[in-house]
């Protein structure tokens, strides 16, 4: 009995000895280091790298709810609209100056059957363009799309393809750039047109002179802006001549703007606006008549909080010898 208990229990440890040896051969894999996302700040605030490059990122965008109102027959009384926008820019450093990439997509949320917007429902290129130091090649908004404080103003916009460059001396900028205008696809039409603008300030006054030239239409239009802070608040005019039909602004012969942007406090801001337009009317390309029209208004800018934003804005349009009425919309934004 003895021996048998003996050699039972050898076995018993033999075959403890060989499952622990085995357990101990499995070892575990090394996890591979991580790469957390490391923040960049040689472009300004919101910049991270792209893991593995040098490549900087920043992502911003914007959900908007409004409410378009209008008291035209013709026109829809009121209209509810979302609308989503993304913006990705990229940024790194190269032996020729900083070198920039934008891609900016767009989409209305609403019904697609909605006859007043065709891309209702549909996601967009806004912008897409590449820039390298003053150098900027893409299809996106001209100089033409800035405007002044407020939403009583309509100061011309063109989204195009278009190449050129803007350099910085001192206070000072200047550009120019070749535009492709009226042209969604290739044609064999001569629809170029060139545009170029100097901005600057003066201690506390900016200013920025634009003009652009229609090539096929042979006309073009010049455009002043002018900003001043006066009081709690900025003063804005500006200004336009158009030769006649063209890419750039056609919509009157010439035009004034005015706005006042008072700073109740840091979350309450009101606009009203002004705006006159003379010789409205085109015959073959240029302006002929006396009919004149006027729009005057109010927008108020209220930031709920950090990111969320409320604009409301109401417009009152006379056009000589054709309509009169109102106009405006109510706006939520969240921007991030």
């Amino acid at each position: 009995m003895n021996i048998r208990a003996l050699i039972l229990s050898s076995a018993a440890a033999l075959s403890f000895g060989t499952v622990a040896h085995s357990a101990d051969a499995i070892v575990a894999a090394e996890p591979e280091p991580m790469e957390y996302v490391r923040v960049c700040d040689a472009f300004g605030t919101g910049y991270f790298y792209i893991p593995g490059t040098e490549t900087c990122l920043k992502l911003t965008g914007y959900i908007r709810f409004q409410v378009d109102a209008d008291s035209r027959d013709s026109q829809p009384s009121w209209n509810a609209r979302t609308r989503g926008l993304v913006t990705f820019d990229s940024k790194s450093d190269t032996e020729y100056g900083p070198l920039g990439g934008t891609i900016t997509l767009r989409a209305w949320a609403d019904d697609s059957s909605n006859s007043l917007n065709a891309n209702d429902g549909q996601v967009e290129i806004d912008e897409a363009f590449l820039t390298l130091g003053g150098f900027r090649a893409g299809y996106g908004y001209n100089y033409w799309d800035s405007d002044i404080a407020g939403e009583t103003d309509d100061l011309g916009s063109n989204r195009i393809n278009q190449i050129g460059y803007e350099g910085a001396f001192g206070n000072f900028k200047a550009g120019i750039f070749l535009d492709e205008l009226n042209s969604p696809t290739f044609t064999n039409n001569d629809t170029l047109g060139v545009e170029g603008q100097v901005s600057g300030d003066f201690g506390s006054v900016a200013f920025a002179l634009l003009g652009g030239y229609d090539i096929d239409k042979e006309n073009g239009a010049v455009r002043l802006i002018a900003t001043a802070p006066i009081g709690p608040g900025t003063f804005s005019v500006a200004g336009i001549y158009s030769s006649g039909d063209n890419a750039y602004y056609n919509q009157a012969e010439w035009t004034v703007a005015t706005s006042y942007e008072l700073t109740v406090n840091d979350k309450f801001k009101v606009t009203p606006g002004f705006q006159y337009w003379d010789k409205i009317d085109l015959v073959r390309g240029d302006f002929a008549g006396d009919r004149n029209k006027w729009q005057a208004g109010v927008t108020l800018d209220y930031a709920i909080t950090k990111g969320l934003a409320a604009k409301v804005s109401a417009q009152y349009t006379d056009e000589e010898r054709a309509a009169e009425y109102w106009s405006g919309f109510f706006r939520l934004q969240r921007s991030f």
